[in-house]
């Protein structure tokens, strides 16, 4: 059998009971949660989307906040330049497509913030298209069970995405559907640290598992840590300033870190990044920040 036939086989069967794979849920919920999912575990999604998608169900509710607003909201879900870009798309989205999701690629591709990954994702799983969706857990998967290597490159390149591409039925319902299974595989059976080769349903056909799965000949890369490090500190101001109605002074941010050289750096990339502004001297504020704070804050 194809393995795409075996992966959606086993898809239809195992795939988990996730809100944004609803039939008929839309693009917008799909977006958010393709962008929410980037580099973050679906369980610190969840509850993180299911506000979002209620407080913000259409781009132009989003849009009619402020940036500040949707950093707010976000929470402590990490990388929260994601929620400016989030911001940016809903507002290009009302001004280009009349607040509705586009569904041509090139569309999607030109939206601010959307990248290959999650244009080909939204075309795929809002609009059943046939693209080549290809994240970390899909080249992984297709390295092992295709080419036989126990890790995928660095990067995405055109290869993979041919590669991949190649592994699609020609019916778009379908090979959207086959897609999805291939990431699910990658997500839940075929992982980085735990491959769960005896519960796969490309065992048999595996050129990974026939080859003796052969060990990486490649870097390790070790997990990055968190405690201590500039993304900590800027995890702490930022959290000072979703939680306070007004700006936030200089001094009170003096009290967030013990090393001033490496609280200063953190700011200074904050500023940098557009997610905090100056609204004074020595006061701070998120981007976007109005006079007012929205009534309904999420994430705190």
């Amino acid at each position: 059998m194809p393995i795409a036939d075996v992966a959606l086989d086993w898809f239809e069967r195992n795939a988990r009971d996730l809100p944004w794979r609803v039939p008929g849920v839309g693009g917008w919920p799909i977006l958010v949660s393709e962008v929410m999912l980037q580099q973050t575990p679906v369980s610190r999604v969840l509850p993180v989307w299911t506000e979002w998608v209620r407080r913000w169900p259409t781009p132009a509710h989003l849009a009619a906040d402020t940036a500040a607003d949707a950093i707010r909201a976000w929470g402590r879900l990490g990388y929260p330049r994601r929620a400016m870009r989030l911001h940016a798309c809903a507002q290009a989205i009302v001004e280009r497509h009349d607040g509705e999701v586009p569904s041509r690629l090139d569309q999607l591709l030109a939206l601010p913030g959307i990248g290959d990954y999650t244009a080909r994702a939204v075309a795929a799983f809002a609009y059943e298209q046939r693209h080549p969706v290809v994240d970390v857990n899909v080249r992984r998967l297709v390295a092992r069970a295709v080419s036989g290597a126990a890790e995928p490159g660095p990067a995405t390149t055109p290869a993979d995405l041919a590669l991949v591409e190649g592994l699609l039925p020609a019916e778009p319902t379908v090979a959207a559907r086959v897609s999805a299974a291939y990431m699910e595989l990658g997500a839940v059976i075929c992982t980085a640290r735990n491959q769960n080769c005896p519960d796969c349903p490309l065992t048999s056909s595996c050129a990974w598992l026939a080859a003796g799965r052969p060990a990486s000949s490649g870097p390790t890369r070790k997990p990055q840590g968190y405690a201590g490090t500039d993304r900590q500190v800027r995890g702490l101001i930022m959290a000072e300033l979703r939680a306070s109605s007004s700006p936030v002074t200089a001094d009170r941010i003096e009290t967030l870190w013990h090393l001033p050289e490496q609280r200063d750096r953190a700011l200074a990339s904050l500023l940098a990044d557009g997610l905090v502004t100056r609204t004074g001297p020595g006061r701070f504020a998120l981007a976007g920040e109005t006079s007012h704070r929205s009534a309904v804050n999420v994430g705190e």
